[in-house]
């Protein structure tokens, strides 16, 4: 039974926004007490947490999709519906998001680092946030949003300072178990390691972690034994040490020419280069491989190698070894920032971004595609005509007609907003904000005026003009 997963992909879904209520305030002897319904609630969001109590991929690999609460509606007399609860998911140290592309998302290292996989929907207005002077009365509400659906592949690189390499069963997890409290197994067959062991060695007062890789061999680079599995393990070590078999029983093999194939396999995997190398001729309490590590030792000291020799039956050369990598690793943490951030990559706006693009396809169809004008049609009730007209004002104030007319649209053009699988399709007229004023000022209902004094309809005529300014220059309730 797989106990060890490092790579899986994950489909997650943040929660909806609740849709906002269209409601109007009724009271005896006051039946149209101007709206007040309120606004959706916001959908959960989907959350990796960095918690360096788990160790494997495990429980997303058995259950792939995970999907937050979405958030509830709003309702009348300004009750808000209640935001969908986050989705909080606990993932190892070290673990690197991508996209289903390869791009790196995140790469989260550090207790408690945290990164939104799925944003949760937006909730939509209800007519009390959306009415203002012009409109008092709006008899329509916005949708929730929904929530970000995506694929992302997750893969974990152990955090550990010193990395064990070598050939199978050269020694490695006999070494780490006896450096540190680590008790991985160990028998007397190749490939015994199936997975990436941690130990923490203390020498001195420097505290360091130790992984043994499970073997390479020829072709690991290129996926053959598990050597592609586990090499993403030794990516994030401070320094690399090639455990050495000097009492190998195999004629065709020798501890250099081992040396030799396992630089080979880390230089086609890449990214290694600038690691510092040690060299731990392993297994000298057996009297050949003693007299064989007498012999080489020259050999790699000349190619300028560090080079030990230990035991980790007889607990030689371990003490030594040790404090060599102390070292070497408190140099390195020196070297490093002090603090050293988790890379989430982000991804700016240009500043001259308009906010859409209208573009005309082969099939003469003008597709307009933007994060304004896609929510915006998210958002709509088209089942509301009062709700479409508010969209076409929105739209012409955000300059869509305008760049549509300079693509070379004509009336009765189709015009899509989105992409190709979830668009809204509609014969464009060039006269749009027009149509939209043939349906009535929007808004209002006579029925909620009185007879005003001159004084109040001139400070009613101000706000309306502000009103109108404000809504030129983008007003966004967003």
């Amino acid at each position: 039974m797989t106990t060890f997963v490092d790579r899986v992909e994950l489909h997650v879904a943040a929660g909806n926004g609740g849709h906002g209520c269209a409601s109007v305030h009724r009271e005896k002897f006051k039946p149209l007490g101007g709206p007040d319904g309120g606004n959706g609630g916001r959908g959960g969001d989907v959350i990796l947490v960095v918690d360096q109590s788990i160790t494997t991929l495990l429980d997303y690999h058995h259950s792939p999709h995970r999907k937050a609460t979405n958030g509830q509606p709003g309702a009348g007399d300004n009750r808000s519906g209640k935001d969908g609860q986050d989705l909080v998911l606990p993932v190892p140290d070290g673990t690197v998001v991508l996209d289903k592309q390869g791009n790196v998302l995140a790469d989260l290292v550090g207790q408690g680092t945290t990164f939104i996989a799925g944003q949760g929907g937006r909730g939509g207005l209800g007519n009390a946030a959306l009415a203002s002077a012009r409109r008092k009365a709006p008899g329509f509400a916005l949708l929730g949003e929904p929530g970000e659906a995506r694929d992302v592949v997750m893969e974990l690189k152990t955090v550990a300072d010193v990395a064990l390499v070598g050939y199978p069963s050269a020694g490695k997890s006999s070494l780490i178990s006896v450096l540190s409290a680590a008790k991985p197994k160990i028998a007397d067959y190749p490939f015994t390691t199936l997975v990436p062991n941690l130990g923490v060695v203390t020498a001195g007062s420097t505290v360091y972690t130790i992984a043994d890789v499970p073997g390479l061999i020829p072709g690991a680079s290129q996926g053959k034994g598990l050597g592609l599995e586990f090499l993403r393990h030794v990516e994030r070590c401070s320094v690399l040490v090639h455990v050495l078999d000097t009492a190998t029983l195999e004629s065709d093999r020798d501890p250099v020419s081992d040396l030799d194939i396992i630089e080979e396999e880390l230089k086609q995997y890449g990214g290694l280069d600038d690691r510092p190398r040690i060299v731990v001729l392993n297994k000298i309490d057996i009297p050949d491989g003693q007299d064989l590590a007498d012999m080489i030792r020259p050999d790699l000291e000349e190619r300028g190698y560090q080079v030990f020799e230990a035991s980790a039956v007889a607990r030689t050369g371990l003490k030594e070894l040790s404090f060599a990598l102390a070292d070497i690793v408190a140099k390195a943490r020196a070297a490093k920032p002090v603090e050293e951030a988790t890379r989430i990559v982000i991804r700016p706006k240009a500043v001259d971004d308009a906010g859409f693009t209208v573009v005309k396809e082969e099939d003469g169809l003008f597709r307009v595609r933007g994060e304004k004008p896609e929510r915006w049609v998210r958002q709509t009730d088209f089942n509301n005509d009062e709700a479409v007209g508010y969209l076409a004002d929105r739209l012409n104030r955000l300059g869509v007609e305008e760049e549509l007319m300079k693509a070379g649209a004509r009336a009765g053009d189709g015009v899509a907003i989105g992409p190709d699988d979830n668009a809204v399709v509609f014969d464009w007229e060039p006269t749009m904000m027009a149509g939209a004023e043939m349906l009535g000022r929007r808004g209002e209902d006579h029925r909620l005026e009185a007879p005003r004094p001159a004084a109040q309809r001139r400070r009613d005529r101000e706000a309306e003009r502000d009103d109108a300014q404000r809504e030129f220059d983008e007003f966004d309730p967003f």
